[in-house]
């Protein structure tokens, strides 16, 4: 055997084991649980109950339904407000300030997901720097409700995904030659012409990729829902949770995964198809 099949085989039989015994095979054996229920003799026959309880019970698939559109409205947000940062850090600033400026993004992941979403709830607090400003600046005579509703989870939600959108958008707009826009410019063409047909068509690639990461990164976060969000925001994966870890109905929640995972890639599949992108050049 060749030292490049030796080395190929090296790097490929890990991610194919990982790839097999930690995501292929567990996923198998919930999908199987999701099919199986406790009849009243206390054995475990296959049923659609627990799928049948989703559509039964009003407040699953409501929940449903804003996670969802939740989702969406999150993902579109993150590119509204990271593409002009990734323009500029690509195409305006010096390479020197924007690669200390992109340095300066990834703190948050230097920080941790849980440790970022207390210092949000130190800030939206009713004592928090924000209330406390505004109070100081004499808008407001009492705190705001910031806290524990939906926009401090959707805030929470936005700053812990944007980085995975401008990423893969500074990427593809790297790769855009600067003579295009200066010839498009030369010959008349207005700055939204040039955004509409040169940048957003070869930045889409990249778009289409961090709008899938961050829309499976959102549906499937459980803590700024949980800690922003309360009692009061509606989020499925704290159903799942429960059906997992607080009734310990496991074939339950394993419906509820199952439907969570149909849902994203339903999703997924719709994006791909309105921007016209094709997975495989999303991927690359």
């Amino acid at each position: 055997m060749k030292s490049s099949q030796k080395a190929f085989y090296f790097l490929v039989i890990p991610v194919l084991l990982w790839l097999v015994l930690l995501i292929i095979i567990p996923h198998i054996d919930l999908f199987v649980s999701s099919f199986k229920a406790e009849n009243d003799a206390g054995t475990m026959v296959w049923s659609l109950s627990n799928y049948a309880t989703f559509f039964q019970d009003q407040i699953y698939w409501l929940t449903f339904v804003n996670t969802a559109a939740y989702a969406i409205g999150i993902t579109l947000l993150a590119f509204v407000v990271t593409f002009p940062i990734a323009f500029y850090l690509t195409k305006v600033v010096s390479r020197k300030y924007a690669s200390f400026l992109t340095l300066l993004l990834l703190i948050p992941l230097w920080i941790g997901e849980l440790v970022t979403i207390y210092g949000w709830v130190i800030v939206l607090g009713d004592h928090g720097a924000i209330n406390e400003f505004l109070i100081w600046i004499g808008l407001i005579d009492k705190p705001l409700k910031l806290l524990y509703t939906n926009i401090s989870m959707s805030i929470g939600l936005l700053y812990m995904s944007m980085l995975f959108m401008i990423v893969p958008v500074m990427t593809t707009l790297e790769s855009l030659d600067d003579s295009l826009i200066e010839a498009a410019s030369d010959l008349g063409a207005s700055k939204f012409t040039i955004f509409k047909s040169i940048i957003i068509p070869h930045a889409m690639p990249g778009i289409t990729n961090g709008a899938i990461i961050v829309f499976m990164l959102v549906i499937g976060d459980y803590v700024a829902p949980n800690i922003l969000g309360g009692k009061s925001s509606l989020w499925f994966t704290e159903q799942i949770y429960n059906q997992f870890l607080m009734t310990f109905n496991w074939n339950t929640g394993a419906a509820f995964g199952f439907l969570l995972l149909m849902l994203s890639s339903a999703v997924i599949w719709v994006a791909l198809k309105l921007s016209g992108q094709k997975l495989d050049k999303v991927g690359q």
